[in-house]
């Protein structure tokens, strides 16, 4: 088990070096960036890189320890890359909107998602006698927004272990919950972020397409190979609990047979 391999050169293909305007910058982000080019800074692979592999790795122990990671990418371009590879790992996903006292609130969210359950049930099996056309409409369109918000939290059956975002100002409400409640953050953090909000900061571009992309595949076959390893550990512990059940039964059978062996007291 392996985690998964990326290069200095793949980071550059992807845009990863490029950071937002310097009038933009957050002084935080200095020690990550190797300097300007047409006022634009420029990230250092050489930080980013190791930053990138210690994520990866905490992602994929979490997942060995049947832990459960929740992505979190709100930003338009990001949404669709997001929900493929939190599906491709069978993790969970919020991208469309973060909804105040989604991870310090689960009661009231879990309602939510109940709600969103019935209503499924009720359109997929026709259940909509007794409606008016304007309360059923009423309702479509509630089903509409609470799908956009949950459906990608549907089946995570309470908080998450840890959490992985693109664009960590944007998604402040996420990491301020998180913290509250001891969630470790793996978070992508461009020069206009403060990488000291997260628990694993890793210096990149945030925006461009092909470099949310890398971060998302990487970071999903970090966790289906910490999957595998838990799985892999799992079928050793069954066989050492097998081993352990024969052992008894062998020693069981022995000492009948030595008792049945033993000549009887006169």
């Amino acid at each position: 088990m392996t985690l998964p391999t990326f290069t200095l050169r793949q980071l550059v293909e992807a845009g990863v070096h490029f950071g937002h305007h310097a009038r933009r910058w957050n002084p935080q982000m200095a020690p990550y960036i190797y300097g300007k080019k047409d006022n634009i800074h420029i990230i250092d692979l050489q930080k980013t890189y190791p930053m990138l592999y210690n994520a990866l790795n905490a992602a994929r122990e979490v997942a060995a320890n049947g832990g459960k990671i929740l992505f979190v990418a709100t930003k338009k371009q990001a949404q669709d890359i997001v929900k493929e590879n939190a599906e491709r790992c069978g993790q969970y996903y919020v991208n469309y909107r973060w909804l105040g006292g989604m991870l310090t609130n689960w009661k009231t969210v879990c309602k939510s998602i109940n709600r969103l359950v019935k209503l499924n049930d009720m359109f997929a099996n026709n259940k909509t006698e007794g409606y008016t056309k304007k309360e059923l409409l009423n309702l479509k369109k509630e089903q509409e927004k609470l799908t956009l918000s949950l459906s990608g939290i549907m089946n995570m059956g309470g908080q998450p272990d840890m959490l992985f975002i693109i664009d960590t100002p944007k998604e402040a409400l996420a990491i301020k919950e998180a913290k509250k409640l001891g969630i470790p953050v793996i978070g992508i953090v461009d020069t206009n972020a403060n990488p000291n909000d997260v628990d694993y900061p890793v210096p990149g571009n945030d925006d461009a397409i092909r470099a949310i992309s890398l971060y998302c595949e990487l970071v999903s076959s970090a966790i289906l190979d910490g999957m595998q390893a838990e799985i892999a550990a799992q079928g050793v512990k069954v066989e050492e609990a097998e081993a352990q059940e024969e052992e008894k039964t062998a020693k069981k059978r022995a000492s009948k047979k030595a008792k049945e062996e033993t000549p009887a007291a006169e």
